[in-house]
């Protein structure tokens, strides 16, 4: 079975965040997979030498020493990777099969553009991760976007982002998510794990995309009922809670990261994890702390 040709784009790059929220479902999927514990088994990223290619080294033998780190870097010790070049229309395809070899092939121009070898590499043995833990969207397009986020908050993704390069007269993309989401997708990983990855970059578009993403990410930490939560949104929040007492039975305000449910006199309220978005429901009585029971985070709340 043929899978996961990763993209490649010369066209202008679409900025932003269009497919957010397929990326968070991606990262509670993960987090169920895998639990809290198989996760933070990834706490620290592919290291950069690992995936550097230099001008010198021999294609083949370098190609594939690169594969074999992204390997290891994602638990598949006895998968074996065979890499090859050839013209095609995407920038890599997997062949994924029973194993234990895994066939590779990349673009012809990355005989030229190695430093991106590495980016493409990381896409395609994180389809062979996915199918090996039998974790799939449905549908090309969100089963893309779920490779890239989980191989972008397992440790090898940021290379993709740095493949990301932009100019006046030409653009360089790889990957599904927008070079903002992938930001989104590491900023994530650097809070839950401690970890910077922005000295890593050599583009400096990665760079400015990484920090558009974690504004973003920032901002799952700011909502209601979060305690972090600014005075406008605090406000907003108390009275769409009025509103669930008073009339139990209209809807709340829509496009709102909240939702309450139940009887006036047991009103509880439902919203996001910041770290996983898996769903939490506390009780909306004023201060609490609520601890995520899927990846463990403890949120200071006042619902």
């Amino acid at each position: 079975m043929t899978d996961g040709s990763s993209r490649t784009t010369s066209s202008p790059v679409v900025h932003g965040f269009p497919h957010l929220e397929t990326v968070r479902s991606a990262i509670t999927a993960l987090y169920r997979r895998l639990s809290y514990d198989g996760v933070h088994s990834y706490a620290t990223s592919l290291a950069p030498a690992e995936a550097a290619f230099d001008d010198g080294e021999n294609l083949h033998l370098g190609a594939q020493r690169v594969a074999r780190s992204v390997v290891q870097h994602l638990r598949l010790p006895d998968a074996r990777m065979i890499v090859a070049f050839r013209a095609m229309e995407h920038a890599a395809e997997v062949e994924l099969a029973a194993g234990p070899e895994y066939f590779v092939q990349l673009n012809d121009r990355f005989r030229t553009h190695r430093r991106d070898i590495g980016a493409a590499l990381s896409h395609e043995v994180t389809h062979v991760l996915l199918h090996r833990l039998g974790l799939a969207f449905p549908g090309t397009r969100d089963n893309e976007i779920l490779t890239d986020t989980v191989a972008a908050y397992l440790g090898a993704g940021w290379l993709l982002l740095d493949a990301f390069r932009e100019d006046k007269l030409s653009s360089q993309k790889l990957g599904y998510l927008t070079p903002e989401e992938f930001g989104y997708v590491l900023a994530k990983r650097a809070s839950a794990f401690g970890e910077d990855p922005s000295p890593w970059f050599t583009s400096p578009q990665a760079y400015e995309a990484f920090r558009a993403g974690r504004e973003r990410a920032l901002r799952d930490t700011r909502k209601p009922p979060l305690t972090a939560a600014g005075w406008a949104d605090r406000r907003r929040y108390a009275k769409a809670r009025r509103h669930a007492r008073d009339r139990p039975d209209t809807p709340g305000a829509p496009g709102a990261p909240y939702a309450f449910e139940g009887a006036p006199d047991a009103l509880r309220v439902s919203f996001a994890c910041p770290v996983c978005h898996q769903r939490l429901r506390v009780p909306a009585r004023g201060r609490v702390r609520a601890r995520c029971g899927l990846c463990g985070t403890v949120l200071d709340c006042d619902t």
